[in-house]
C-alpha cells in the first residue's frame, strides 16, 4: 500500500497543475516536509487515498474516502504540516 502510495506521490509531485485551492508558502522545497512523512499523516485522516499532489498554490493536497466512507479533499501546508482548507469533492 504505501509503495503505491509513493508511485502516486512521485507520479503527482511532476504534475503541479491544480484547480482553485489556498495558497500555502512561499518556503523553498528544501523547508517542506518530506512527501513520504506528510502522506503517512494524511492517510491518518484519510485511509483510503485516491490522489496526492502539490498545488500551484505550493500546498499538499490529498484526494481520498475518510474512514465512514466521506469524500474528502484536505489542502496542508507544507512546512507545517496543518490543514490549511479541508471540504469535500
Amino acid at each position: 500500500m504505501l509503495a503505491r502510495a509513493l508511485v502516486l506521490t512521485t507520479a503527482a509531485m511532476l504534475s503541479t497543475a491544480a484547480l482553485a485551492g489556498p495558497t500555502c508558502t512561499d518556503a523553498p522545497r528544501d523547508q517542506w516536509i518530506a512527501p513520504v512523512e506528510m502522506l503517512t499523516k494524511a492517510m491518518q485522516e484519510v485511509p483510503t487515498l485516491k490522489l496526492f499532489k502539490v498545488t500551484d498554490g505550493n500546498c499538499y493536497e490529498i484526494y481520498g474516502w475518510g474512514a465512514q466512507g466521506e469524500k474528502l479533499e484536505i489542502y496542508y501546508h507544507p512546512v507545517t504540516g496543518e490543514i490549511a482548507k479541508k471540504g469535500s469533492w
